[in-house]
């Protein structure tokens, strides 16, 4: 089922405290950050997007993304994309931009396996570190993984069945994506979805608060409330989709406040 909900604040919302102590502090904080504006997405850059950040933190902000991706419905929201999108095929080549350290893939696989689909898979994602780690976790059969920017890839006759990407989206900006879209619409064979954020206050301050207490990455807790101010509307997947002059998408918002976008090329 598909729904949305959009909570408008009003930008004179203010909040005047007292000089006096008779509120905690972290209540004032915390009532400043509750106007934050959520309005349009932000495109203030991640601290991942860096160059320079040292492995050991990347490889414990993937574990626990994993983590958040398993707790949270992640996975089994690009397992449903992957459903949708396999039909009755009792084999599919799955390739995933922005892969990471693999963990993604390593879902689909496992669902694949047990539904006695035969999956072959290729992880495309620009960091190198990233991809010498998916291979060396990699237990799942084989599997191609490609060091380089997605951009860079021409599959030519040996398309992929289908392309995704997950909690990638949200670190381009619109017409970035829009390119990415059309690569996407070219390059796969059967059909493609994306997995990614739905940009809304209760997202922002529940994923604040949560990686606050419980993260033991930086990089977590700096990049996860504001991949969600970089993240999408209902009302804005469907303007990039018309820019990008693809039509017969399917939008469905999905549990806790993600976005599947898929596309199938069959007539369904």
């Amino acid at each position: 089922m598909s729904t949305e909900i959009e909570v408008n604040f009003n930008n004179s919302i203010s909040a005047n405290f007292s000089s006096q102590t008779i509120y905690p502090s972290y209540f004032v904080q915390c009532c400043h950050s509750m106007i934050t504006d959520l309005s349009k997405r932000s495109y203030q850059k991640e601290l991942l997007d860096r160059d320079d950040i040292p492995f050991r933190d990347i490889q414990r902000n993937m574990l626990e993304l994993d983590i958040i991706n398993t707790w949270l419905g992640g996975h089994a929201i690009s397992i449903s994309g992957l459903e949708r999108l396999a039909g009755d095929r009792r084999q599919v080549s799955i390739c995933e931009i922005g892969c990471g350290g693999g963990d993604n893939l390593r879902a689909l696989v496992r669902w694949c396996r047990r539904r006695h689909i035969q999956a072959r898979v290729t992880g495309i994602d620009h960091n190198i570190h990233c991809i010498e780690v998916a291979r060396e976790k990699w237990q799942e059969g084989e599997a191609l993984w490609i060091h380089s920017d997605y951009r860079q890839v021409v599959f030519g006759q040996e398309k992929p069945d289908i392309i995704f990407s997950s909690l990638f989206c949200h670190h381009f900006t619109d017409e970035e994506l829009i390119a990415q879209l059309n690569w996407m619409e070219v390059s796969a064979g059967i059909g493609w979805f994306i997995n990614d954020l739905h940009r809304h206050f209760l997202a922002y301050h529940s994923i604040r608060w949560l990686t606050k207490w419980f993260s033991r990455s930086y990089l977590v807790k700096n990049d996860a409330p504001l991949s969600v101010l970089r993240g999408f509307t209902r009302r804005e997947w469907r303007g990039l989709l018309r820019q990008a002059d693809i039509d017969n998408c399917r939008i469905q918002w999905k549990w806790a406040f993600r976005w599947l976008i898929s596309k199938s090329f069959s007539v369904e």
